[in-house]
């Protein structure tokens, strides 16, 4: 008799709360198709269990505009990320959400190119298998150096010929030729450098530099690559960044991927899955005309 008992119970028990995931889940759904006009099938496809936990995460930093990092630069982050893991399904959406948020089509390729630096000399830091502990200790020389110098005043863009060239050229600019590119192959340090110098470290590029280093912080979050992680961590500091814009940069690189693999997995069809992104676009792009303009004092 007992056991009937605690075996009615416990079905009791599981049947509220299978009635309160269900509410939960008809709530969340609600929301998405009233922010979206559409539940994307992604989205319906995720176990339930989750779903409450992995959108509130998804709202709280991806689509809220309360965040430290402004909207366009963590889609241009979201861009930068899918596009090296790669993703396709993510790059058709996070570019999609770059155009909506009014990033130009030379950010979104600065972007992207930023993304294949960071990957390329992640590679070769991995693969020559550099001393962490040394390596950081020559970013801290470099970051101090920077300190010190007005970088608009002091940047250099000499045409570089060979490895010699190349050294010279490093020593101008960071104060010393570091000695973990001492190992990259001679005869393509001077265009390795040349790149680095004229794209991340320009100050007049599209991008800023401290969006350009939490680009790279959020790709080398994610490769892992702890050399890279390291140095983009200082020179966005360097450069501005707040502690809670590095928090959200690492974080926007884990919910990319964490979409990715779930998307990558399900193996929904390409085409069906743009469709519905583009449905997704269309509706907040009508959303965001027919909202009310704010009227200035002026005009009262």
């Amino acid at each position: 008799m007992k056991t009937w008992i605690v075996f009615l119970t416990l079905s009791f028990l599981c049947s509220i709360s299978f009635a309160a995931d269900s509410a939960e889940r008809t709530k969340i759904m609600t929301e998405m198709r009233s922010m979206f006009g559409i539940v994307p099938t992604f989205m319906k496809e995720f176990p339930p269990e989750g779903l409450p936990g992995a959108w509130e995460e998804f709202k709280a930093i991806q689509l809220s505009p309360e965040t430290a990092l402004d909207s366009k630069t963590k889609e241009l982050i979201g861009l930068a990320v899918s596009s090296q893991i790669p993703c396709r399904y993510c790059v058709y959406f996070h570019k999609k959400a770059a155009i909506f948020n009014r990033a130009k089509d030379s950010e979104m390729k600065m972007a992207i190119a930023v993304a294949a630096m960071t990957r390329k000399w992640s590679t070769y830091m991995t693969g020559s298998q550099q001393d962490l502990g040394k390596f950081k200790s020559e970013i801290d020389k470099m970051v101090a150096h920077l300190k010190n110098q007005k970088q608009e005043a002091t940047m250099e863009s000499a045409k570089l010929s060979d490895a010699a060239s190349a050294y010279k050229d490093m020593a101008s600019n960071l104060g010393h030729a570091p000695e973990f590119t001492k190992s990259y192959a001679e005869n393509g340090i001077a265009g390795a450098w040349s790149e680095y110098r004229d794209l991340q470290m320009n100050p007049k590029t599209v991008l800023p530099g401290k969006t350009k280093d939490l680009i790279s912080l959020a790709v080398s979050s994610q490769i892992p690559c702890d050399y890279c992680v390291y140095a983009d961590t200082e020179f966005a500091k360097l450069n501005g960044a707040s502690m809670q814009e590095i928090k959200e940069t690492i974080a926007l690189a884990g919910i990319v991927r964490h979409w990715s693999t779930f998307l990558n997995g399900l193996r929904q069809d390409e085409k069906a899955f743009e469709k519905e992104v583009d449905q997704i676009f269309r509706h907040l792009e009508r959303n965001k005309n027919l909202a009310p303009k704010k009227v200035s004092s002026m005009e009262n």
